[in-house]
């Protein structure tokens, strides 16, 4: 099991672009992951954040649509933080997933359940709707408030993005802390001899 199914990163909950770009990379000792890396694995991560509903069935092309969302998010996310320029095809790949469907939320009524609000499509559109809103979030997170916490892992192997809950958090995950404070301690530990031979 890899971390990122055993702790999120701060603010990964509240921002499914957070949570799509920590989906895949290198965790904590360099382990690589991929949380959407079939159609099946893909859809059950959607389900798990709701954004699809249980029954939804993604193709191998939906699926590599929201892996190249990823990968455009990454770099948005990247940019940011560390004061480049994002590169024009991320930009557009964002641009193009928010407007892709309607933004209205269709009027459905129900005889059990009365007037109700959904956006509902084919099955060929339910990836262009996740997509819309995942995009969504992350112009929200890059231009709004958050944007000045958003921050990248500082540990060597670690790739993952988080929000800031403090000025002073580096990390994405107590787990990444741990690792980054005992491999200083290891150094500071092997540095000592050699200080005292000479």
């Amino acid at each position: 099991m890899t971390e990122t199914l055993l702790t999120a990163a701060p603010g990964a909950q509240e921002h499914p672009s957070l949570a799509l770009v920590n989906s895949a990379g290198n965790a904590a000792g360099g382990r690589g992951y991929d949380e959407l890396s079939t159609p099946e694995a893909a859809t059950a991560w959607l389900a798990a954040r709701d954004l699809v509903r249980a029954e939804a069935v993604l193709y191998e092309h939906c699926q590599g649509r929201l892996v190249t969302l990823r990968a455009d998010l990454r770099d948005l996310f990247t940019a940011h933080t560390t004061g480049d320029a994002p590169t024009t095809s991320a930009v557009h790949g964002l641009n193009s997933a928010l407007t892709s469907v309607p933004g209205a939320l269709l009027l459905r009524f129900d005889p059990q359940a009365g007037f109700t609000r959904r956006a509902d499509h084919p099955v060929t559109q339910v990836v262009e709707h996740v997509m819309a809103v995942i995009a969504d979030d992350a112009a929200s997170l890059l231009s709004g408030d958050q944007a000045s916490q958003l921050a990248s892992c500082e540990a060597d192997s670690c790739q993952r993005f988080f929000v800031r809950t403090h000025a002073r958090r580096q990390w994405c995950s107590t787990r990444c802390g741990d690792r980054v404070r005992a491999a200083r301690a290891y150094s500071r530990k092997r540095a000592i001899p050699s200080a005292q031979v000479v």
